[in-house]
């Protein structure tokens, strides 16, 4: 099912749903029972869980303005590994 737009005159927008294909050129109104035209929209396109969406944005907001640093990173101790037990079991030359 796909939900199709509908303007009243009197009323506003209403939205109708029907099989994908199947909407009139006009419906009508609930209230007035008028002729309502039909309105022509963008599909509304789910884009997934509200983590996906977030991270679209972002990666959206960025294309523009990327994050720049003023200076390169310190010269510290390098990142190590973290602790893994089993590599003490492995053979030493």
């Amino acid at each position: 099912m796909a939900v199709y737009v509908y303007r009243c005159a009197e009323h506003g927008l209403l939205d109708v749903a029907a099989p994908i294909g199947t909407a009139p050129d006009t419906s009508p109104c609930p209230h007035c029972d008028s002729a309502a035209p039909r309105v022509f929209t963008p599909p509304g396109l789910s884009l997934g869980s509200a983590s996906h969406r977030a991270l679209l944005d972002r990666t959206e907001s960025t294309a523009d303005t990327p994050a720049v640093v003023s200076r390169p990173p310190s010269r510290g101790r390098p990142p190590t590994a973290p602790h893994n037990p089993a590599l003490a079991r492995l053979p030493r030359p």
